[in-house]
């Protein structure tokens, strides 16, 4: 577990999610699981906890009603823990009417997995040797970041060590877990990207019901993915050990709607909380949230016992709300590999 830096007594009670602790995952929809799976683990260190499916209902709408996708729809999942801090929930559906290209970077519903690394050129070199395509510089500058196209279509970038400033999540030094982490000298998750439609409601939605905070932002950002349109984007910290960069549509937008979860780039941001029930009476509440039916506990496969909710947002990004038993869940009977968890740390604790 993590080294708690809890907040003063004295300090007055913040406004957000009733009882959140951190982002418990980052779940992204892949064309094939277990290319995903190998990419993950095999090259950029990940560590697979677990895998379940198929998940699917094939009489019944459970799948629309809790899922949001085609009552027929069918997924294999997989949790791949990457670095000390992050969690990875991927997914291959086969579903009625999917679409499987993923959207792009100026397209609503777009996203990229932002890592830290110890050195961006070294670690460019292990993608490359692995199959992912380079991508070219993002403007004239060549921006900061390196940024990659991986062989199972996801859209990944790569800095050099940060600073800490007390604002932003900063991943640190720590003793790789295996060959591969090692080799792409992985400091952790620095933050994950979503393209949205509107950037002033998304940020509102972020920091007035979910409890985030800015961080910093631009009129024009300019080390996006290539391709991308030069656009308005804000960075926010999202608990202990988490951030999220909003960015604004651009012009050269496709799709005006994101994808549905069961698309290829379908995706979820899911937050840990301590009372499901708690929080989605409260979500309830906020003007544009959907509860996707009500809190179920999961009473078979490998994490039973895990209670949740998915929901969906006035912004178009789905999110859930998860309350698991760690320490004993029927996974970690098979596996020494474990799922990052907040431990202690609250949602405004700053270790």
């Amino acid at each position: 577990m993590l080294n708690a830096v809890s907040a003063s007594p004295a300090t007055p009670a913040r406004s957000g999610l009733p009882t959140a602790r951190a982002v418990d995952h980052y779940a992204f929809t892949v064309p094939r699981l277990d290319d995903a799976v190998a990419f993950f683990t095999g090259v950029l260190g990940g560590e697979l906890c677990y895998r379940e499916g198929p998940v699917e209902d094939p009489s019944g709408d459970w799948m629309s009603r809790k899922l949001g996708v085609h009552p027929r729809a069918r997924a294999q999942v997989a949790l791949v823990r990457l670095g000390s801090h992050s969690n990875l929930e991927l997914f291959e559906y086969t579903a009625p009417g999917q679409i499987t290209s993923p959207p792009g970077p100026n397209d609503v519903g777009g996203h990229h997995l932002a890592l830290a690394v110890a050195d961006p050129d070294a670690a460019g070199e292990h993608l490359r040797r692995a199959g992912a395509v380079r991508l070219g510089p993002s403007d004239s500058s060549g921006g900061s970041r390196r940024w990659f196209l991986t062989p199972v279509g996801t859209l990944i970038s790569l800095s050099g060590p940060g600073r800490r400033d007390g604002r932003r999540f900063v991943p640190t030094p720590r003793p790789h877990s295996n060959a591969a982490e090692r080799a792409l000298g992985l400091l952790g998750v620095e933050h994950v990207s979503y393209t949205v439609a509107d950037l002033d409601a998304a940020t509102r939605f972020f920091t007035g019901v979910l409890g985030a905070e800015p961080v910093d932002g631009s009129e024009e950002a300019a080390d996006g993915p290539p391709g991308a349109e030069r656009c308005r984007r804000v960075l926010l910290r999202t608990g202990p050990t988490a951030n999220c960069e909003l960015r604004q549509s651009g012009k050269g937008a496709l799709r005006t709607r994101p994808p549905r979860n069961s698309d290829v780039g379908g995706h979820h941001l899911a937050f840990y909380v301590d009372d499901v029930d708690a929080a989605a009476a409260y979500l309830r509440e906020q003007e544009g949230v959907t509860l996707m039916g009500e809190p179920e506990t999961i009473t078979q496969g490998p994490i039973a016992g895990d209670r949740w909710l998915y929901f969906g947002t006035p912004i178009g990004i789905q999110m859930e709300i998860i309350n698991m038993p760690d320490g004993s869940l029927p996974y970690e009977t098979r596996t020494a590999a474990r799922r990052a968890t907040p431990g202690d740390l609250r949602w405004h604790d700053r270790p």
